[in-house]
C-alpha cells in the first residue's frame, strides 16, 4: 500500500530562478515562512533544517538539487511538543510558463498526522511565497483564523 501524498500547483509570475532564490534563502525563506529559515549547502547528500529562534523544527537531506528545475528533501519533524512520523518526503517541480513560473510542491511518505498538519500548511507557506514574489510582501503572521499555527507545522 503506497502512502498517501499532497499536491499543490499554484503559478508565479517571477522567473525560475528567483523562485529557486527564494526556496533556498535563508534570508527569503524567513519572510515568507512565517519566521523559519532554512539552511543548507544544497548538494545531493548535504544535511538541510528550518529553524526559528534558534530552535530546530524540520530536518532532513537534499536529495535533489537541480536548479533551477528541481528541488527535493527529505522532511522529519523534530519541533519540540509534536509527535514525530516517518521521514517524507517534499519535491518542487518549477517550470517557467512564459511570463510566469508553474510550481508543483509534491509532499509523500505521509503519514497521516503530518498529511493533516501540511494539508493546511503548505498552501499557506506557498501563498505568502506567492505573494512575496509577485508583489514584495508576504502573508500576515497573524490570521484571523488558525493559519498561521497549521503553517508553522509546514
Amino acid at each position: 500500500m503506497s502512502k498517501p501524498e499532497f499536491v499543490y500547483v499554484t503559478y508565479v509570475e517571477t522567473t525560475a530562478e528567483q523562485l529557486w532564490h527564494a526556496l533556498t534563502s535563508s534570508d527569503f525563506t524567513e519572510r515568507y515562512w512565517f519566521g523559519y529559515r532554512i539552511t543548507s549547502d544544497w548538494k545531493v547528500g548535504s544535511p538541510y533544517h528550518f529553524s526559528k529562534d534558534g530552535s530546530r523544527a524540520v530536518q532532513g537531506e537534499v536529495l535533489v538539487a537541480d536548479p533551477p528545475k528541481k528541488l527535493a528533501y527529505s522532511w522529519d519533524v523534530v519541533k519540540e511538543g509534536v509527535e514525530r512520523e516517518q521521514v517524507s518526503r517534499v519535491t518542487f517541480d518549477i517550470e517557467p510558463r512564459g511570463r510566469v513560473v508553474k510550481l508543483t510542491v509534491t509532499h509523500d511518505d505521509l503519514g497521516p498526522k503530518t498529511l493533516r498538519d501540511i494539508s493546511s500548511g503548505w498552501p499557506m507557506v506557498i501563498a505568502s511565497l506567492k505573494s512575496f514574489l509577485e508583489t514584495g510582501r508576504e502573508l500576515p503572521a497573524e490570521l484571523p483564523s488558525s493559519g498561521a499555527k497549521e503553517a508553522s507545522n509546514a
